[in-house]
């Protein structure tokens, strides 16, 4: 039976580890910060004080490490497996990395007469507890194949992905997909949590119907309860979609989808949520709605005949800004001119926009913020106009707003209304 080191103790890595060692495999371990191996101490392992000290002692090492920076550390620094890796060593690296690296993993790995397999995995905390994590692997297939008994004691299958690098490849492209699923099963909880829908019931219908999904069965009443103890932690999510997005930049593959859930999770991150559960994006959500996603429903209040509706609380306002407007002349130009206003009101539905200038109904503007509030210029199309002692309140619906300027706007205008 092989000897097996194992570097990289995390949410992921000791699980893993841990599963060897019940199947009889003498392991070594080794963790970049202390105190992770007590539980593999007492399953029988042994502790390395450095990535060089496990290589040297073990036939296979596997890596499980949180990112490319860290792997680098690992294999490069001063105490690193490659500084003095014997020949015929079998190095499987099954972190999500980028696949650059992981191919120049393999290269370096290769001048030193051993091999290199690149093999993530899919499936998160549960999975590698339970030994039915899935390996994508990429490298030699008959390689591979002779270190399938040590990849199927962690993982129910392994999937030959390719040459080396497409196992880092599949992860990634795996994980835009996890992402992006993520982001709508909150996006759409948070629609009916705030439409007074029982979400639990809600929930059920997502995993019944078309948009069942792995996230919706690992994540969705982890969302109702509050529960974001973590399976994957968020910070994880963004930095395989920013991989993934660097990736795709140098394929020339267009991934609009992706540049929509990746600015969601640095919004996750921004707010401090990076180290929890990636569920916890539904505090974005709950943010944006007003209210907890899990929340009991209570029964709407049934307004009296003939009382008015409540309008949406509005935020009154007095903020200098700047509006460019251009028009389209006969000769197929544009001319344009910039004219004073002032932001007066704020609510879910858009901004209101006090000015002297006459506008017209569906006209686009840019709207300028004064040069301190860091804000770039916003696009906005007046929707309601309304005449006021000589100036006027346009309404105006914001277009294209990316949800990092969102935010920023929402700071801004929170900052000077205090």
């Amino acid at each position: 039976m092989k000897s097996i080191g194992f570097i990289g103790l995390g949410t992921m890595g000791e699980p893993m580890a841990a599963n060897l060692l019940r199947k009889g495999y003498p392991v070594t371990v080794y963790n970049r910060t202390p105190g992770k191996e007590e539980q593999l101490l007492e399953l029988g392992a042994d502790v390395a004080s450095s990535p060089l000290e496990a290589a040297k002692r073990v036939d296979v090492i596997l890596t499980m490490i949180s990112n490319d920076q860290a792997i680098e550390e690992v294999y490069f620094g001063s105490d690193g497996i490659l500084k003095e890796l014997k020949p015929g060593t079998t190095i499987i690296d099954s972190s999500t990395i980028s696949p650059t690296l992981a191919r120049r993993l393999a290269a370096e790995v290769t001048d030193r007469f051993c091999d290199f397999i690149d093999a993530p995995v899919t499936g998160s905390k549960p999975a590698a507890i339970e030994g039915t994590l899935l390996f994508m692997a990429g490298g030699d297939k008959q390689t591979i194949e002779d270190h399938h008994d040590i990849l199927l004691t962690m993982g129910r299958a392994v999937i030959y992905m390719g040459e080396h690098g497409s196992g880092a490849t599949a992860k990634l492209a795996h994980n835009t997909i996890v992402g992006i699923n993520a982001a709508g099963l909150i996006e759409g909880m948070a629609i009916a949590a705030k439409s007074g829908i029982d979400v639990s019931s809600f929930l059920r219908v997502v995993q019944s119907g078309g948009a069942a999904s792995k996230q919706a069965d690992l994540k969705g009443q982890k969302i109702i309860d509050h529960d974001f103890s973590v399976q994957f932690s968020l910070a994880l999510m963004l930095k395989d979609l920013r991989l993934s997005s660097v990736l795709t930049d140098s394929l020339g593959v267009s991934t609009p989808m992706l540049e929509a859930a990746k600015s969601l999770f640095q919004l996750g991150q921004s707010a401090g949520y990076g180290e929890s559960d990636l569920a916890a994006l539904a505090h974005i959500y709950e943010n944006w709605i007003g209210k907890r996603i899990g929340d009991p429903v209570t029964p709407a209040k049934v307004e009296k005949k003939g009382t008015e509706r409540r309008k949406k609380t509005r935020l009154p306002l007095d903020i200098p800004l700047m509006m460019s407007i251009y028009q389209w002349e006969g000769d197929g130009g544009f001319s344009g001119q910039s004219v004073n206003g002032s932001l007066r009101d704020l609510s879910e539905d858009g901004i209101q926009i006090e000015s002297e200038f006459p506008l017209e109904k569906d006209m686009f503007i840019v709207i300028h913020f004064l040069q301190k509030s860091d804000i770039p210029p916003v696009t906005g199309r007046i929707i309601r106009i309304e005449r006021n002692n000589g100036t006027f309140k346009y309404g105006c619906m914001l277009t294209a707003l990316p949800l990092y300027q969102r935010l920023q706007l929402q700071e801004y205008i929170a900052s000077q209304t205090k």
